[in-house]
């Protein structure tokens, strides 16, 4: 653990520290380590007690945000607040921040609600900053360096592609989507259903939330040993300006997950799993249903009989892939991951009143991490480059990285470490104040340089 952290006590400073996810022990030990008091807050006493346990200058206390008041006398007793909990209650915390003239720090994307309050956070003198922690966070600084320096050098980023993905290492990875859940199922499912809009060769496409797995491609990488395919996420366009590449005709970023996954999750939707319509028969129950009857009602089917499910499936998915491939084994495949799953068996649903939400349940419980298995973080820029004299150049920018077992996963790592080295920055007084997210050459080379020191790297290479 100590490559991560040793950094210089940082006198008399005290954080509220938000939050109870996985992402939460990095950043809380970071913190503790450089001398920082920190108070640790959750909905539940008890949880906040578990991830203050055996971490000096920890204190947990029992907070409900949402309660403006307590909200108010919390913060008014530290020096900066880092919100981990769910973006949506940021703008909460960030109101109750500027109310008492207290910085702020989140490792999330400066939403439309966040983005309203730039003056009143300008008027407070305070600073809150954001997207920092692996994607948002690390990408940013892997990108602007490159951009920086090529600028600089009068070249030009002609294209910029990048693709971020938090899987099971390989060895981990033996399940029909090839994934293993440390946080939400839900979250991941409802990103499935964002619309993505990018630039390609300077015009800008968009792709529909349901559409997102028809498009995912095998993705090609210098590391031979991966099988990722990748498909675009969330709104590129606006990186054109944030990362001030105004001359890309392309700009690209995503999501890597392994091969196969896109199939099944395809298959998933057409079902119609990712519905949020309250259901009758997904209310909570004392003999809730075996799950091929839920099954059943879902696809409207003729009966619960694994024939006559695959049959209402079949009428609603076409099981031929984007490749091609015979449609007789692909199908096989599909409906070997949908019985693993457990959708035609016996076994009693987890009701949670939505489709959604009921299969996340069970995704939940058969998709997680045992113990000894270790995630796997694999992050890439792909850039092309025309240099001053008319030279072209790819070079990509990777990060490679394996959790610890015994230690923090990957994932908590690379969006803890970060999180809390800014707010060592805020505390330092080495930010400046107002609405901030790492996009500059000022924000982004410290904080990397500090990353580096604890082992945090993305490589660099040529590969054109």
């Amino acid at each position: 653990m100590q490559k991560f952290f040793g950094a210089k006590p940082t006198a008399a400073k005290k954080a509220l520290l938000l939050g109870a996810g996985f992402v939460v022990n990095p950043t809380l030990t970071l913190l503790s380590e450089a001398g920082v008091e920190v108070t640790v807050a959750c909905r539940t006493l008890e949880s906040a007690k578990q991830i203050c346990e055996a971490v000096r200058n920890a204190n947990p206390i029992s907070l409900d945000v949402q309660d403006e008041a307590a909200l108010d006398a919390e913060v008014e007793k530290v020096d900066v607040v880092i919100s981990l909990i769910p973006y949506t209650y940021h703008p909460l915390v960030i109101k109750s921040a500027i109310r008492k003239k207290v910085h702020v720090v989140t490792s999330s994307y400066i939403s439309p609600a966040i983005a309203e309050l730039e003056k009143e956070i300008q008027d407070a003198g305070i600073t809150v900053m954001n997207e920092i922690g692996l994607d948002p966070g690390i990408d940013h600084l892997g990108a602007i360096k490159i951009i920086d320096e090529v600028h600089k050098a009068s070249g030009k980023i002609l294209s910029f592609k990048s693709f971020c993905g938090g899987l099971p290492a390989p060895e981990a990875s033996a399940n029909p989507l090839g994934y293993k859940f440390s946080w939400s199922a839900r979250g991941m499912l409802l990103a499935l259903g964002n619309t993505a809009r990018f630039y390609q060769d300077g015009h800008i496409k968009e792709v529909p939330g349901p559409e997102l797995m028809s498009v995912a491609q095998p993705y090609e990488t210098e590391h031979r040993g991966y099988a990722f395919v990748a498909y675009p996420n969330r709104d590129s366009t606006p990186f054109r300006e944030k990362y001030q590449i105004p001359e890309a005709q392309t700009i690209i970023r995503g999501t890597l997950r392994y091969a196969g996954f896109p199939q099944v999750i395809r298959c998933i939707v057409d079902m119609g799993f990712l519905s949020q319509d309250t259901q009758d028969f997904l209310q909570h129950s004392s003999t809730p249903l075996p799950w091929k009857e839920a099954t059943a009602k879902i696809l409207n089917a003729t009966s619960s009989s694994e024939q006559d499910l695959i049959q209402a499936i079949d009428s609603k998915h076409s099981f031929a892939d984007t490749d091609k491939k015979d449609r007789t084994a692909e199908k096989k495949r599909i409906i070997a991951g949908l019985r693993w799953i457990g959708l035609f068996s016996d076994d009693p649903i987890t009701p949670r009143s939505t489709p959604l939400d009921t299969l996340c349940a069970t995704l939940e419980k058969k998709m997680a991490y045992e113990d000894d298995e270790r995630d796997l973080v694999f992050l890439q820029h792909r850039f092309e480059i025309e240099h001053q004299d008319g030279k072209r150049e790819t070079r990509t920018s990777t990060l490679v990285d394996y959790g610890d077992p015994k230690g923090y996963s990957a994932m908590a790592k690379l969006v803890g470490i970060p999180c809390g080295v800014a707010v060592l920055q805020v505390l330092d007084g080495k930010l400046s104040k107002g609405l901030l997210a790492p996009y500059t050459p000022e924000i982004c080379d410290p904080l990397r340089a500090e990353l580096e020191k604890r082992g945090i790297t993305m490589k660099e290479e040529t590969v054109a």
